[in-house]
């Protein structure tokens, strides 16, 4: 297939609309607060990293373990609260620099095989997609994992295919896999291992697999990265690998309603629910890769018959993670994410399907390219106008204002929620916001001698005694959050209605 090739007009235009998605990102990191539950949970945890100076066990609470994923991505939102503070920016930056580094990695890599041209396209695409932009610098441990797989991915395909340096690019692979281990855990090899066993299979490189990769060596040096902290957080809070290994990795995907969940509520979807999440989560390039089931023939030809193979091993990267989680009900989107810088690349060997030959240039394209990436702009910056400007519209909440509402104004009070925890509040608080679960812990702060500020939802309004609606008074509501603060004697309090 004939190489890309862009004029110098389209070539800058793309390099801007790339730098302007990238500086929209950064943007983001300020003008978005941690929202719950995930990324707020995950960002707490990293500051309780931080505060208790335990590296090694990720806590769920004080004291608590959180056995539900591997430590990497709180090491590195952990490295930035302390060298940044305990901020938003604190705890992403370190996640925006990994999502430059994927970049930069794929850049170069089809720079080498496919030129530049088609490397400045392929990087607009993968900036992006929806699931690239919103974890690029959230808090969260699916971006540390897809660049664990994408350098193992990209590290294979040099070593098979490239005799200079193929031994540095074969313990690189191993290096991948062992971050993918310390980022979410053995299912990060599966996802590995699904395409290039694939590919070994159906192109019958055994031999050339076998010779090429450094099998005990890397192994050796995937382990040195990986397992010690697997042993460590066995011998610091037993039963971590059972639940870890069995329940995580095994139940989750196999049982229905997985009811052992720790950490969370398990998700019921339907079957092949994932390739409904890949459409949304490639959006809006994917509706670019539909054109495929409506040209086959040329879809198969660009695939299959190229020179170097590299258009079919980026097919099996794409289907890794369908495929493997097609059977599965306890799903999210986010699982899709290992097999989307493979999109990104296979959607510019493609561009045969948009017109009627492959030849270049094609003007076709380029304004495909400027609707799907206006696009991408347009949502994005939309994302950031609600969260700064209209919180209340925003589909996911946080409880910030809350916290600067109450402890921004008396930092020597306490900030309690009944009968819900927020990790959000907790974070912005800096742990000091705490649940409130029964009666008994309520009446403490009848006599505890201190101001309290009291958060309810309007659906737990009717379990309040009484009482409450005398001893307290309501002073701000945010996004359905209605915090109450405890009132001095000569004060008169406002009615409080639990309809």
């Amino acid at each position: 297939m004939p190489r890309l090739t862009l004029s110098a007009n389209d070539r800058r235009l793309l390099w801007i609309a790339l730098a302007v998605l990238l500086v929209l990102r950064l943007a983001a990191l300020f003008t978005t607060p941690f929202t719950d539950t995930t990324e707020a949970r995950y960002a707490e945890i990293a500051r309780k990293m931080v505060e208790t100076n335990n590296w090694v066990t990720p806590q769920y609470d004080y004291g608590i373990p959180f056995w539900a994923k591997p430590p990497l991505s709180f090491w590195t939102s952990a490295i930035g609260i302390k060298i940044f503070g305990s901020n938003e920016f604190g705890a992403r930056i370190s996640v925006l620099a990994t999502a430059f580094a994927v970049l930069a990695l794929l850049f170069h890599w089809i720079k080498r095989w496919r030129g530049r041209d088609q490397a400045i396209l392929s990087t607009l695409i993968l900036s992006s997609t929806i699931i690239f932009y919103v974890a690029a610098a959230a808090v969260m441990t699916d971006l540390s994992m897809m660049a664990g797989t994408t350098l193992a991915m990209v590290a294979f395909w040099n070593a098979m295919r490239s005799p200079e340096r193929r031994r540095l690019w074969g313990h690189l692979f191993f290096v991948g896999l062992g971050i993918g281990l310390l980022a979410k855990g053995p299912v990060a090899v599966v996802m590995v291992g699904i395409p290039i066993g694939a590919w070994v299979l159906l192109r019958n490189q055994w031999r050339n697999t076998w010779q090429y990769i450094p099998w005990i060596t890397g192994s050796l040096l995937g382990l040195c990265i990986a397992a010690p902290w697997y042993l460590l957080a066995e011998l610091r809070t037993p039963g971590f690998l059972q639940y870890f290994l069995y329940g995580e990795h095994i139940q989750r995907f196999l049982v229905s309603g997985w009811e052992g969940d720790l950490y969370g509520n398990a998700h019921s979807e339907p079957l092949g629910m994932i390739w409904i999440y890949w459409l949304i989560a490639a959006a809006p390039w994917s509706l670019l890769a539909l054109a495929a089931f409506f040209r086959p023939r040329l879809a198969a030809r660009t695939i299959f018959r190229s020179e170097d193979d590299l258009p079919f091993y980026l097919l099996l990267w794409i289907l890794a993670p369908l495929v493997f989680f097609s059977p599965a009900r306890n799903i999210i989107a986010i699982y899709v994410i290992t097999g989307i810088p493979a999109a990104a690349l296979l959607i510019p060997e493609l561009r045969g399907l948009l017109r009627r030959s492959d030849h270049l240039p094609s003007r076709s394209l380029r304004p495909i390219l400027g609707l799907a990436t206006g696009l991408s702009m347009l949502i994005f910056a939309y994302s950031m106008i609600v969260f700064a400007s209209f919180p209340d519209h925003a589909p996911k909440h946080s409880q910030k204002p809350i916290v600067l509402d109450s402890l921004g104004q008396h930092p020597e009070a306490n900030l309690h929620y009944w009968r819900s925890r927020q990790y959000s509040a907790e974070f912005y608080s800096q742990g000091r916001a705490q649940p409130i679960e029964t009666i008994a812990e309520l009446e403490l702060l009848r006599t505890n001698n201190q101001l309290d500020y009291l958060a309810v939802r309007p659906k737990d309004f009717k379990t309040l005694p009484d009482w409450v609606s005398t001893s307290f008074t309501p002073v701000f509501t945010h996004q359905g959050t209605i915090l109450l603060r405890e009132i001095s004697q000569s004060e008169t309090p406002l009615t409080l209605s639990k309809k």
